[in-house]
């Protein structure tokens, strides 16, 4: 395989265009992509044309507006190429420009929020130029995708990438007020630019199969932990197994067809964890891809008799998994924003950005916690395996070190500089180490030349946490511009921003271990919130500051931030109200009747069944049925109370009150019952156990 070869050649890339399209079309395109100009119906009409023919010649018969409603996952209505038959009885394939740039899903079978009711089914698909069309291969063939944005009828956004395309445009205008500034009339046109490593397990689909809480919730739901889980830290980088190597080798070759730059894989620290990881790349092409990532490898996965788990927390007692979100800010010609320089200290356009950004970050904190909530990432945040629910910054020792001039004295006039790394064998190269080490712990970590965001959980769309920082830090970027615009001094005001910005808000900069305890009582002391759960995140949505932000600067309408809020809601109730269904489910029809089972059998070994429990000898047969027993009564109780908790919850009204009912009521009783069964599954001979274990789930593949 040549990667060179085959990599985007499913993709209706630039090159494509450059070689297919008449000139005058390519640059209305590129200006279209580049500029955001208009693009006439008839150069769509020629770019419909080209694309429909590369599509036919490489196999496509369908074609689908490939979008990402507010369910989580992306969504497609494929049709055909083809037109009325010609009189001869020959078939016609046509593809249009209007067919290319909308299209018309039904838009009431997608979660709305209130936006759309039930009998206005009318929704639009719109084109998003500026991610590339690509062909995916499935079981349906080769399908012509071509990624859009989604919205309804009166021009709400039904989707994730409409907001992000908003804030996109936003940041770009400010970020350029900030380059202008410092004399940059060049840089024309200012993108965050995105990495998405992802996080996943992998089990074997036989074993996966018996576990209804796997099949139902993406996760178990009772397990006991097997006696080696990732102690020992020999999963981590280690050795990959053959068949999760061929699963990689599989997924690399159908990323790279679609022009997803997959760069990086390895095992994670627990067993059966892994993770893959792409070249950073615009952000909206970023967050498409991301999709593209998890979708091709649950596809796959399930090709190889393997099963690809993306929930934050399948397995109780190990890592889960979460999605760093690396965002940097770079310019058409090649600027990164937030490139520090040898001498950070004196790169004053560094420290102003790096203010503006500390600056965002911590009056939006409440902002950047709700873009990383849902219900799976509360197994997982702080849980000494993620960073905490408290947002915080980690700077590393140079940067800090100079924030700290900047504060004290006003003026930074120096950087900590790398020094030579000491292996203590001459026979290993000598190179000059980082001026700064990495802190896994934080949620809000600069890493050189970009901030990487470790919230967010390993199911979510990335497109919410970079709506927010993107609009975040463009709020930022335009208060510190007006204010040195405005500025007879303009020097001496860009001086006195970033040390305003830094000395108000460098209560959010911290470097130490966010897994401690310690770290969660300084950050109450310092007024940091520490948002636990997704209820309790989602009204951050709907403060009168968010409201304000978004409004302002048109990336959210009123109606669309109260749609998302009630979809959250909505999502959280039944998310759990599944869950323990499922528990109510595997408790009364399995796991019950098992360990019944075995009692029967250990106890007629004994040769008196009905006597067991009473007769006072010891015996190992007697203590092991009495165990049981009591165990299988703890079971039943609390199988008892979680049916009363979920029928409790349930008669709530929808959206908040349910969802919270579900959290305080349900959520506690599913731990009560997992405890017992957990301990049960210890005790009852593993072939009387009625599903696969943690061992042979995680140590099996």
């Amino acid at each position: 395989m040549n990667v060179s070869e085959i990599f985007g050649q499913n993709v209706f890339n630039d090159a494509v265009m450059r070689e297919r399209l008449p000139k005058k079309v390519y640059e209305a395109v590129r200006r279209t992509i580049d500029e955001g100009a208009e693009m006439t119906r008839d150069t769509a009409d020629v770019v419909a044309h080209a694309m429909m023919e590369w599509a036919v010649e490489r196999g496509a018969t369908h074609y689908t507006h490939w979008f990402q409603p507010l369910n989580g996952i992306t969504a497609e209505k494929h049709d055909a190429f083809i037109s009325s038959p010609r009189a001869d009885g020959k078939m016609i394939l046509e593809f249009s420009g209007k067919e290319l740039i909308k299209g018309e899903p039904d838009a009431s079978s997608f979660p709305t929020g209130g936006l759309r009711a039930t009998f206005e089914a009318r929704g639009y698909t719109v084109w998003d130029s500026t991610s590339p069309a690509f062909l995916q291969e499935s079981a349906n063939g080769m399908t012509l995708c071509i990624p859009t944005a989604f919205c309804s009828f009166t021009g709400d956004a039904l989707d994730a990438k409409t907001p992000l395309l908003r804030s996109m445009e936003v940041i770009n205008e400010q970020s350029l007020r900030i380059l202008r500034l410092f004399g940059n009339t060049t840089s024309k046109k200012v993108t965050p630019s995105v990495g998405a490593e992802q996080e996943y397990f992998i089990v074997d689909r036989k074993k996966y199969n018996e576990r209804k809480d796997l099949i139902y919730t993406g996760r178990t739901l009772f397990g006991a932990m097997p006696p080696k889980g990732q102690e020992m830290d020999d999963h981590y980088f280690g050795s990959i197994p053959a068949r999760v190597g061929a699963f990689m080798k599989k997924v690399d070759e159908e990323l790279w067809k679609m022009g997803v730059t997959s760069k990086t894989e390895h095992n994670e620290a627990a067993p059966a964890q892994h993770e893959l990881a792409p070249i950073y790349e615009p952000c909206n092409i970023a967050v498409d891809h991301n999709q593209l990532i998890m979708e091709t490898m649950k596809r796959v996965a399930s090709d190889q008799g393997l099963v690809c788990l993306l929930h934050e927390k399948p397995f109780a007692g190990v890592n889960g998994s979460g999605k760093h979100n690396n965002w940097s800010l770079t310019t058409d010609d090649g600027i990164n924003l937030l490139n520090p320089g040898k001498t950070p200290h004196a790169n004053i356009q560094f420290l102003l950005v790096l203010s503006c950004i500390i600056k965002a970050v911590d009056e939006h904190a409440d902002l950047m916690r709700f873009s990383a909530a849902n219900v799976g990432n509360e197994h997982r945040l702080g849980a000494n395996e993620a960073p905490p629910a408290i947002v915080s910054i980690f700077l590393g020792q140079q940067l800090t070190d100079v924030v700290s001039q900047m504060v004290s004295s006003g003026v930074a006039t120096s950087s900590i500089q790398g020094e030579k790394l000491k292996t203590g064998s001459h026979s290993l190269s000598v190179f000059t180490k980082d001026a700064t080490d990495r802190n896994r712990t934080s949620p809000f970590a600069f890493t050189g030349n970009k901030f990487e965001f470790r919230m967010v959980g390993s199911s979510d769309s990335v497109a919410t946490i970079n709506t927010v920082l993107n609009t975040i830090v463009a709020e930022a970027f335009e208060e510190a511009a007006e204010e040195i615009e405005n500025a007879e001094n303009k020097n001496l005001a860009i001086h006195n921003v970033i040390k305003k910005n830094l000395t108000e808000h460098q209560r959010i900069i911290f470097n130490g271990n966010g897994y401690s305890q310690e770290w969660v009582e300084e950050a109450e002391k310092r007024g940091l919130l520490n948002i636990r759960s997704t209820v309790d995140a989602i009204p951050v949505l709907l403060s009168d500051k968010s409201r304000a932000l978004f409004k302002k600067y048109r990336v959210y309408t009123d109606a669309e931030m109260e749609s998302r809020a009630e979809i959250m809601y909505e999502t959280y109730a039944k998310t759990i109200n599944i869950e323990a269904r499922t528990m109510i489910d595997m408790a009364s029809k399995h796991i019950i009747p098992a360990v019944m089972g075995y009692i029967a059998d250990v106890a007629s070994g004994m040769g008196h069944v009905l006597n067991v429990i009473e007769d006072a000898d010891v015996s190992v047969q007697k203590e092991i049925v009495l165990e049981c027993s009591d165990l299988l009564s703890d079971t039943k109780h609390f199988l008892a109370k979680l049916q009363a908790a979920v029928a409790e919850a349930s008669a709530k009204p929808e959206g908040e009150e349910a969802a919270r009912a579900f959290h305080d009521l349900v959520v506690p009783v599913m731990a009560e019952l997992r405890r017992p069964v957990d301990e049960l599954e210890m005790l009852v001979d593993k072939e009387a156990w009625p599903m696969p274990s943690y061992g042979d789930l995680m140590f099996d593949v």
